[in-house]
């Protein structure tokens, strides 16, 4: 399967062969759910955090005595009943949000989104991405020329300073290593944008086949 390929003044530059085993899968919507919401919750960090009756402070000392006040009896002032006491089942940073979820089905829920990404005619191929030096306007201009006003996700197939200090002052475009792909990132950005080396980065980095 064949897409064009264009350069940063908006022209293109011939086609390129995208991999049928990574740009065209038919969809489960399942397992893209699973993936992304096992992806969310390895990224959550445990905030909140309350103390039991055992960490709070103080309360060494029998209120008062056992018998003989006329009120109840009470062994500590920690307890969760007192204002200042403990939490009961309150919740704890040592939580563990972590979902395991194995490489095979990551990749192939990535291999979909992309492959519907492809279907919407919402990926973009660059020719390259060379700039002879950092310039949020000229990048810019070079959206404008590819006709792209939505959010963007740009894989590149390695570092590439003046595409990273070019791009950061935009709010729409977002950039990442072709080899750290992820189904987050692609469904909340609405065209990809790869250059010919973040393909066959792509490629290189995910050998499946499904």
């Amino acid at each position: 399967m064949k897409t064009k390929v264009y350069n940063l003044d908006g022209k293109e530059a011939g086609e390129i062969e995208l991999p049928e085993r990574i740009f065209n899968i038919a969809v489960n919507e399942d397992l893209v759910h699973q993936v992304v919401i096992a992806q969310m919750a390895n990224a959550r960090v445990a905030i909140a955090d309350t103390k039991d009756r055992g960490e709070v402070s103080g309360g060494g000392k029998k209120p008062w005595k056992q018998k003989g006040t006329g009120r109840a009896r009470h062994g500590s002032s920690r307890s969760p009943i007192w204002k200042g006491g403990g939490v009961t089942f309150g919740p704890t940073s040592d939580r563990n949000y972590t979902k395991r979820i194995n490489k095979k089905m990551k990749a192939k829920a990535l291999f979909m989104v992309l492959s519907e990404k492809l279907r919407e005619e919402k990926i973009l191929v660059l020719d390259g991405t060379k700039m002879e030096k950092p310039s949020t306007k000229e990048m810019i201009k070079s959206l404008e020329k590819l006709s792209i006003k939505t959010k963007i996700l740009m894989a590149l197939g390695g570092r590439d300073e003046n595409i990273l200090k070019s791009v950061c002052n935009i709010t729409k475009v977002s950039v990442i290593a072709s080899d750290s792909l992820n189904v987050v990132d692609l469904l909340k950005n609405d065209m990809f944008v790869i250059n010919k080396e973040g393909l066959k980065k792509i490629e290189e980095t995910y050998k499946y086949e499904f």
